[in-house]
């Protein structure tokens, strides 16, 4: 299995190599900082084990809360006594926080904005007695050149951690400080193993088999990656499957479009179809507006004829009434005409003086042709008189014309009449043929009048 190193010079790489094979082991981390950045203890968290965490600034207690929930997070430095201390911080440099006021006083000179916050101050051997109940498998110390107050408050008689790791530089520096410290750790018991350039560290006599494993520096069959190369390739590796994916997607994207195109194609034939349609209904509506109109001036000008015939029927209807009137009353003055004693007196007068077909004057007439067409059929019909006559008419031109001129009236008289007296109702045989054809016009009037 690959081990993530998370400490900045892989401290946890040694200190792995020496007690990884110790399960949910126990550390103390003076100087913790950050829970995940330069943080010697991540990886033995995420492994399992737990400790105490001592860390000054106030900043970083939540996200040890957050992070750490197995972990006792203390927000306080550690020191030869109990108390409060002055803690100068540098904002802009991660880590450089120290209580020690000569290294503030360099960082300002080296133009570092220094910022200064009181916290409370509690030596390790007070720590360990509240919160340690077995072995302290690793002890780590890094305060900024404050590490020998540090190592002054703790009971190596009592408390013995297994490894000590304690910064042996000063603040950003490769200077080493170790000879004003170390002798408040060799009496105790322990031994030196190892210098990274960075820390010193130290095994409890009663532990020196682990100072063979802190004899050489990190390397290759440690099997470690750092924590940024393992993010690194996490990112790669999701990058990679975003890229998967991404390729996945667009293959799908492009059946999608595919099937877009062929839809869209639909689509275009369907509204190329739908437009032709609509160009169709559209004549049909144009058409079916021109006959609407054509309609409608036709029934305005049926409208308008139909008022006219409707003026003209008044017009008529009033005639009719207005004639029916007169006819009436022609026919009542008629009826009286008729009923009068005066008419009855005049009728014989009425009858010679009558005048038409059956007038006195024409009968008389007719009776005295019908007697000369009997007499020349007479006439004619004796052999010895027309033999004796000829001869005699012969001799004289004037009497020839006369004769001829008497044949040719008497053959008229005497020819049948192509055209017969009407049938006249006797009353009306009396009136002119002028007040017969008046009234025969008022009779068609009421009988067309009556069928309507």
């Amino acid at each position: 299995m690959t081990f993530i190193s998370y400490s900045q010079n892989f401290e946890d790489v040694l200190l792995w190599r020496a007690l990884g094979h110790i399960p949910n082991g126990f550390y103390i981390d003076v100087g913790a900082n950050d829970p995940e950045l330069h943080s010697v203890t991540k990886a033995f968290y995420d492994a399992g084990w737990h400790g105490v965490n001592v860390e000054p600034m106030p900043s970083y207690r939540q996200p040890f809360v957050e992070q750490r929930p197995r972990d006792i997070n203390l927000t306080c430095a550690a020191g030869a006594e109990q108390g409060e201390i002055t803690l100068f911080d540098v904002p802009s440099m991660n880590g450089w926080a120290s209580t020690d006021a000569a290294v503030a006083q360099e960082h300002r000179a080296g133009g570092y904005d220094v910022t200064e916050v009181t916290v409370p101050l509690r030596t390790l051997a007070e720590i360990c007695a509240e919160h340690v109940t077995g072995d302290i498998h690793f002890l780590k110390i890094d305060v900024e050149g404050f590490e020998g107050e540090v190592l002054k408050g703790m009971d190596f008689q009592r408390w013995r951690p297994w490894v000590l790791v304690i910064e042996a530089t000063l603040p950003g520096q490769r200077t080493t400080n170790h000879d004003t410290w170390e002798h408040l750790v060799l009496p105790h018991g322990y031994r030196y193993a190892y210098f990274d350039g960075l820390n010193r560290y130290y095994v409890a006599e009663e532990h020196a088999a682990l100072l063979d494993a802190l004899t050489i520096q990190p390397n290759v069959f440690d099997a470690f990656i750092t924590h940024h190369l393992d993010k690194a390739w996490a990112k790669g590796r999701d990058l990679s499957r975003q890229v998967k994916e991404g390729w996945s997607r667009i293959d799908q994207l492009d059946v999608h479009a595919k099937q877009l195109a062929g839809n869209l194609d639909q689509a275009q034939r369907d509204y190329t179809a739908l437009q032709a349609a609509l160009a169709a209904e559209q004549a049909r509506l144009a058409a079916e507006q021109a006959h609407s109109a054509k309609v409608a001036d036709d029934l305005l000008q049926t409208q308008v004829q139909l008022h006219a015939l409707e003026a003209h029927a008044a017009a008529l209807q009033a005639t009719v009434n207005s004639t029916d009137a007169w006819g009436r009353d022609l026919e009542q003055r008629l009826l009286a005409v008729y009923a009068s004693t005066s008419w009855r007196i005049t009728a014989p007068m009425r009858f010679i003086m009558r005048r038409g077909d059956n007038s006195p004057a024409n009968l008389v007439k007719r009776k005295a042709k019908g007697a000369l067409r009997r007499g020349l059929k007479w006439l004619t019909s004796r052999e010895l008189l027309r033999r004796a006559l000829l001869p005699v008419i012969a001799r004289s031109p004037w009497l020839q014309q006369r004769v001829a001129a008497t044949l040719a009236a008497a053959k008229s008289a005497t020819a049948p009449h192509a055209h017969a007296a009407p049938d006249v109702p006797e009353l009306l045989r009396e009136l002119p043929p002028s007040a017969r054809h008046i009234l025969a016009d008022l009779q068609r009037a009421f009988e067309q009048q009556a069928k309507h």
